[in-house]
């Protein structure tokens, strides 16, 4: 089993030789830092509505290094942190606009692979989420009242026979689908996508660290650079900058991947249409099928390293392997005894109140998007696109919407954070525990963590 080297994804397309790193002192009109998702996509929306901007990238490592070519493949419409709480505010138009316009951007991702030629092995099969103890199905039937009492969901709910005719999951009491999702190959994608911004005329320095983010000024290991306006897309990396430690939290996730899987079992699982697949347990896991045949699963490990620390190269604690084997073992019994080719683990920003954000301080010409806790994929298109908009002083539908904007105040001090999150996550697993051995409702135990956590 291969243990790091960034993720699977990497390991199979080959990580990219280094591009040069910044030269020296440098003026531009945008400086983006980080070439993930968040900054690609922003670049490649700048320059196309204005082609004779002069755009550059900063990155630290290589194109996608982050959660951009580690995460689990999931292109879907969720609103990060949910929808309710922008409606007090802004009211249930404009958080319905606020959906559809997450809809759109999963069939706006899938339009610019076609339209730049990237392979992402995009397959839009939807979302499928499935209850297996009796406490998340009660879960799962609430969010799903929920669901549907707003018009742009397109939420099912699938009965127990119905849903294992569509995925077999051991011990399948109900589940959840929509169609607003795809499957991609997620470093296929960055690389991709970093490519037809070079094409656009952006250029992309690697191995160029970022030191500190001033108004209209980046400090680097390179040299200064000075921007008209500068984008900080740096996510679970966000507390390596200087001042910004407590920002976003750096939440590890996990994953594994099996060897492919003979024919004979993939007859009995089904889970023929390209869905992402996940779960109601409170450590949830997350899983696509592979277009080579193998499973991806995910989920949390060792969620939080002491004073917002992150990592270098996804290595991972090989007990987490045994954890998430188990868990994958125990969704599709079938598979018991495939070899795991790889672990791997990532970092995602996570914002003290769970939500994402995307924003503009004009007098600083500093822009930012990230908080996304595991919707990054979807969710930075549509920042970039918002981003674009913003710095172009463009009053567009997009810089209108609930998350622009929207700040929250930082994470506790260590050691606080760290007690907390290890403790909050436990309590979790307690949780789910309790509910594997027959609890019926949601323990008090989780209930009082997502409070605390600030999930509601």
């Amino acid at each position: 089993m291969i243990n790091g080297r960034v993720s699977h994804w990497w390991q199979e397309i080959g990580i990219p030789p280094r591009r040069p790193g910044l030269p020296g002192d440098l003026e531009c009109d945008v400086a983006i830092v980080g070439a993930g998702y968040t900054g690609l996509w922003s670049a490649y929306y700048l320059k196309q509505a204005q082609p004779d901007l002069r755009v550059i990238v900063l990155e630290q490592e290589h194109v996608g290094y982050g959660a951009s070519g580690r995460n689990g493949g999931w292109l879907t419409n969720s609103i990060t942190g949910g929808r309710d709480q922008y409606v007090k505010t802004f009211g249930t138009d404009a958080v319905e606009r606020f959906q559809q316009a997450m809809n759109d951007t999963v069939d706006e991702v899938i339009r610019v692979t076609e339209a730049e030629g990237i392979d992402a092995e995009v397959v839009k099969g939807g979302e499928f989420g499935v209850a297996y103890t009796p406490a998340q199905e009660v879960r799962l039937r609430a969010f799903a009242a929920a669901e549907q009492r707003w018009q742009s969901t397109g939420l099912h709910v699938l009965e127990r026979e119905e849903a294992t005719s569509r995925i077999n999951v051991a011990n399948t009491r109900a589940a959840v689908w929509h169609p607003h999702a795809a499957r991609v190959h997620p470093a296929k994608l960055v690389s991709g996508l970093a490519d037809a911004v070079e094409r656009l005329g952006v250029t992309i320095y690697e191995n160029t660290t970022v030191e500190e983010i001033r108004p209209r000024e980046l400090i680097t290991t390179h040299g200064t650079v000075r921007a008209d306006s500068i984008v900080r897309a740096t996510e679970g990396f966000t507390a390596n900058l200087k001042g910004l430690k407590r920002l976003w939290l750096p939440m590890n996730s996990s994953l594994i991947v099996t060897e492919p899987l003979a024919q004979h079992i993939w007859d009995e699982i089904h889970w023929d249409n390209g869905e992402v697949l996940g779960d109601f347990a409170h450590v949830y896991i997350y899983a696509q099928r592979t277009q080579d045949n193998r499973i991806a699963f995910g989920g949390r490990g060792v969620p939080y390293r002491y004073g917002s620390r992150t990592d270098n190269d996804g290595t991972t604690q090989e007990a987490t392997a045994q954890k998430l084997s188990e868990l994958l073992f125990r969704f599709f019994p079938m598979t018991t005894g495939a070899q795991i080719d790889h672990l791997w683990s990532g970092v995602l920003g996570v914002p003290r109140d769970w939500a994402a954000t995307v924003g503009f301080d004009a007098p600083s010409g500093i822009a930012w998007g990230g908080g996304y806790v595991g919707t990054g994929v979807t969710s930075t298109n549509l920042a970039g696109r918002t981003i674009r908009d913003l710095i172009l002083r463009q009053h567009t539908d997009l810089v209108s919407l609930p998350w622009v904007n929207h700040r929250v105040r930082k994470w506790e001090p260590e050691p606080l954070r760290w007690l907390a999150t290890r403790g909050l996550y436990k309590a979790y697993g307690v949780a789910d525990h309790q509910e594997l051995q027959g609890k019926t409702t949601t323990p008090w135990i989780a209930q009082a963590a997502d409070v605390i956590t600030g999930k509601k």
